[in-house]
């Protein structure tokens, strides 16, 4: 609709520059918005308002004009000038039923476009260091780039969803060296595990998986690991430092195993946790297209690459025997150091490479879902792509906050180096993967979510998830009760039927699906996911509140081929939503 609309005001305008009125390079973008107050009509447009700089005019002599040179049409019962220089459209009562025709001629595809045009977009999501289980707050952004991604898909884009599993490291070098002291114990050695170790339950299965393999051929006494190795920090030793510790530790590590025995333990936990990961994310619905190992950028010397495109367009200085970029010159707080002093590229350094890399591979837009931790991170990424002379407007970069868990109205404590924090696949196994993909999106990503573990589980109408299925579902027993009272439903002569819908909760459902195709469009645009479930909760009610006042299967053919139309439009246009949220569409409840 919004689109007949728009073609009405390109045609007066088209008029008025025909006739002189409007000069011919004249030239506006047409945005048609849904009237917030009913009497207001159904759509209203501010181009009067956005013409009357260039042309000098009042915006309503400006609307006048237009109005004036409209075109007639039969969608259009009433065109009204309103406040500053608004133009109101209200549709003919034919316009709002055809909705019901077109879901019932498109079905799966009503709401879908080709506005992106084929355009790339890769979206980046999760990444979480593969140290160990997925968990609760890595779940929303799971579900958060899984639906970006299906809107995008939506609305024309071409989309590639990608995994980059950071598999090099400090944070791995902990994982390995967490899986070998938990190696040793099972060797019957006595260890004194550091706190800064990896101490969740999942070590010890990987560091079995090992010595399962390889019984005690790695071996060694653990007090010869401690040799030169600064004090841990503990409760009884508040001088000592753990970071030092844990890194004096992994030193001595990989002295002892020597690189190729090293690995052992560094493969078994990268392999154990990314195979975890990638099967855990599979049955939450969120498959990738792409997992992109930074190791990958090494061995291509990707880093290289670019920290040539840096040097060449001198971004790069050294100082104190390393490299670092000039980052403050793009919006960064300070410099940042790209290469060590002993030579080592930084995090920040792959990370530079792996933006380039995208680039490189021909991606029309780039997006990057991060925690919202990550926000200082930003104006660097962004700043390096300028630095290299790419479009940092290219790259998106959406923070997601983490969720917090509540069951009985109390919050749940997580530590995830300690091992204490809720996993993904037990928040999936207690309330279900609808529940736990729909109520991740319910909010804005930047929003802190409270995630409340009773209410994801509830049978009620509080439930979201549970109120919008149940619509479908009581659709659904429709159809089953006509069939056991022998009567048919006839798909035919379906606009002739839809004369029939003329009461207030039938015009108030045939808005609300009008509005559906614009909606997906607006938040795949905005990258706002939460504003297909706050959609789909007002359809459910307004099917609901109609259910409970009107019958269906009445006498009347006419009539009720009618209502069985619109109840069939909006049973889909629930799946078609409930799809792009990845959630389930139940025939029975």
């Amino acid at each position: 609709m919004k689109t007949q609309i728009t073609q009405l005001l390109e045609d007066a305008i088209q008029s008025l520059k025909n006739k002189g009125t409007f000069t011919t390079d004249l030239a506006v973008e047409i945005v048609i918005e849904r009237a917030r107050d009913k009497s207001h009509g159904d759509f209203a447009s501010n181009v009067a308002m956005r013409l009357a700089k260039p042309l000098k005019q009042k915006p309503r002599d400006i609307a006048q004009l237009i109005v004036d040179a409209m075109p007639s049409s039969a969608v259009i019962s009433d065109v009204q000038i309103a406040g500053p220089g608004f133009i109101n459209f209200t549709l003919a009562q034919g316009a709002v039923q055809s909705v019901v025709f077109d879901i019932l001629q498109q079905q799966s595809q009503y709401g879908l476009s080709d506005v992106g045009k084929g355009k790339k977009v890769q979206i980046e999501f999760v990444s979480a260091n593969p140290t160990g289980p997925l968990h609760v707050g890595h779940g929303r952004g799971a579900a958060y780039g899984s639906v970006v991604a299906n809107l995008l898909q939506a609305v024309g884009y071409e989309v590639s969803k990608e995994y980059y599993v950071n598999d090099a490291g400090r944070q791995m070098d902990i994982l390995a060296c967490s899986v070998y002291l938990r190696y040793l114990e099972l060797c019957n050695e006595t260890v004194v595990f550091p706190s800064n170790g990896y101490k969740g339950a999942y070590i010890f299965d990987i560091a079995k998986s090992v010595f399962e393999q390889h019984a005690s051929e790695f071996s060694v006494d653990f007090s010869s690991l401690l040799k030169n190795v600064i004090a841990d920090e503990t409760e009884e030793n508040k001088n000592g430092d753990k970071e030092a510790h844990i890194d004096g530790l992994i030193t001595n590590v990989k002295k002892h195993l020597g690189k190729t025995h090293y690995h052992v333990f560094f493969g078994a936990g990268l392999n154990s946790i990314v195979k975890d990961i990638k099967a855990d994310l599979a049955e939450f619905g969120v498959v990738y297209d792409n997992w992109f190992s930074e190791r990958s950028l090494m061995e291509h010397d990707a880093i290289s690459k670019a920290l040539e495109k840096l040097e060449k367009n001198n971004t790069l200085y050294q100082k104190d025997d390393a490299l670092w970029f000039k980052s403050t010159e793009y919006g960064d707080e300070k410099d940042r150091v790209l290469q060590r002093d002993n030579g080592q590229t930084t995090y920040f350094a792959s990370d530079i490479a792996y933006h380039l890399n995208k680039f490189d591979r021909g991606f029309d837009k780039c997006l990057d879902i991060w925690g919202a931790d990550h926000h200082g991170y930003v104006p660097r990424v962004k700043g390096s792509l300028s630095a290299m002379q790419l479009d940092a407007d290219a790259l998106d970069v959406l923070l997601v906050q983490f969720a917090v868990l509540y069951r009985s109205g109390e919050k749940i404590q997580m530590s995830t180096r300690s091992g204490q924090f809720v996993t993904l696949r037990e928040l999936r196994e207690e309330v279900g993967n609808d529940a736990a993909r729909f109520f991740y999106v319910m909010r804005r990503c930047e929003q802190h979510l409270d995630f409340d573990l009773d209410l994801a589980k509830s049978k009620s109408n509080e439930n979201p998830v549970y109120y919008i299925q149940y619509a479908h579902a009581r659709i659904c027993s429709v159809f089953r009760e006509l069939d056991e009272k022998g009567m048919v439903y006839n798909e035919n002569n379906i606009q002739a039927d839809l004369s029939k819908l003329a009461n207030e909760h039938e015009q108030a459902l045939m808005s609300i699906l009008a509005r559906y195709p614009g909606l997906v469009q607006s938040a795949a645009d905005n990258y706002e996911p939460h504003q297909i479930p706050q959609y789909l909760r007002e359809l459910a009610n307004q099917f609901h509140t109609y259910y409970n006042a009107h019958k269906f299967i009445v006498d009347d053919e006419v009539l009720r081929n009618a209502r069985l139309h619109l109840i069939v439009a909006v049973r889909q246009v629930i799946k078609n939503g409930l799809l792009i949220l990845g959630v389930s569409a139940p025939e029975a409840m």
